[in-house]
């Protein structure tokens, strides 16, 4: 069995979103397990042109009993070297390094190499994307750069898995599914959680939720609400907004200042703490992803543990793991087809779907991808 396993990835004082959270509960796994584990964070992450949030840093507490080493500097080559060399003197048994963009190749490339020349460290990625939401300069190249000094490739989607084999399809990689986010508390009542945002226990709410950028659709479902507000279909809908906007605002203003849709809209356009999730969650009817394109989103495994039925759009990973007309619906990326599936979700209602999410739930596991992250090594 190995001893040490090293975490190299966003983790607090970073933000991170998903990827950041997603770290911090595998350390914690692995650390339940009794694996001797750190993470290993950006001491600096992303240059300003990257980050259009208002912060890169978390204002909330370190997670408790998490050993976190803020380290990398992901634009400067000698502190590339400088980490490598330290890992690699070091030696942990694994390394779990998470990429998902290209802009973090050179830097993690170059650590995982110093790291390789020590002949015991196995190199495992988990990879969130191979090709990036938006075009990046020189991606292919940048990712190919990466890859090579990695032992095996997890994704947590079947499209990240064949972009992966578009690229290099000798590497040992598998597909394991997003384990459930159990770290932002227990599931509470509706009605508690409706209190607690300002929010009316009468309205049927639907809830995007997460960082605002193009390819995540939110002008679509606008664009869907608009239909169903001038057709009267469904009476006291509403949509709440929960996240912070990763591109300019005034591209939505136009849909945002709309006057059939103004009285339907709840902005909360601003970075969810994480003490604060459960109550978005809990206080929709169900979870929109209304997404262009998608290889697999952290949103899912959060309804997912919060049993909140979801209406996705049929791109990337999505549908696979949301089964139509039993955890959630699949809709087309269009505001047709999702104004369509809204109606049809407050037709069928949720307690419809509620026993297939609880159902569906108990696939998604910590201790299954810890297993996955330990046989892609070779270790078991």
């Amino acid at each position: 069995m190995p001893e040490k396993i090293i975490i190299i990835g966003p983790a607090y004082p970073l933000r991170g979103g998903g990827i950041a959270t997603f770290n911090e509960r595998l350390a914690k796994e692995f650390i339940d397990q009794g694996f001797d584990t750190a993470i290993y964070t950006f001491s600096y992450q992303y240059p300003s042109f990257l980050f259009p949030g208002t912060s890169q840093y978390s204002t909330e507490p370190a997670p408790q009993g998490i050993p976190i080493k803020i380290k990398i500097n992901s634009i400067n080559p000698f502190n590339w070297i400088k980490v490598g060399n330290e890992l690699k003197k070091i030696k942990p048994d694994i390394v779990v390094v998470r990429y998902w963009m290209p802009f973090m190749a050179p830097c993690l490339g170059t650590i995982l190499r110093k790291i390789k020349k020590n002949k015991h460290t196995k190199i495992v990625c988990i990879a969130d994307n191979i090709f990036p939401h938006e075009k990046f300069p020189l991606e292919k190249l940048l990712t190919k750069y990466f890859i090579k000094p990695v032992d095996a490739f997890i994704t947590m989607s079947e499209k990240v898995l064949a972009d992966l084999h578009q690229i290099n399809k000798n590497k040992r990689a598998q597909f394991i599914a997003h384990p459930l986010y159990d770290n932002f508390g227990e599931k509470i009542s509706k009605e508690e959680a409706r209190k607690k945002l300002g929010l009316s226990t009468d309205d049927k709410v639907v809830l995007f939720f997460g960082f605002i950028r193009k390819y995540k659709g939110l002008d679509i479902l606008l664009e869907a609400f608009k239909k169903l507000i001038t057709s009267q279909k469904i009476a006291d809908l509403k949509v709440l907004i929960a996240g912070e906007f990763y591109e300019d605002e005034k591209n939505y203003q136009p849909l945002l200042n709309d006057p059939a849709l103004k009285d339907h809209l709840i902005l909360h356009t601003h970075f969810i703490a994480n003490t604060e999730v459960k109550y978005y969650l809990c206080a929709a009817d169900c979870v929109i992803q209304p997404y262009r394109s998608a290889t697999q989103s952290g949103v899912t495994p959060l309804a997912y543990h919060f049993e909140i039925p979801m209406i996705v759009t049929n791109v990337g990973g999505l549908p696979s793991l949301v089964p139509d007309k039993k955890v959630g619906l699949v809709a087309e990326p269009n505001a047709e087809s999702i104004a369509e599936k809204i109606t049809e979700y407050f037709d069928l209602g949720e307690d419809h779907f509620l026993p297939f999410l609880k159902e569906e739930k108990k696939k998604y596991s910590w201790k299954v991808m810890v297993s996955a992250i330990l046989k892609s090594a070779d270790i078991s």
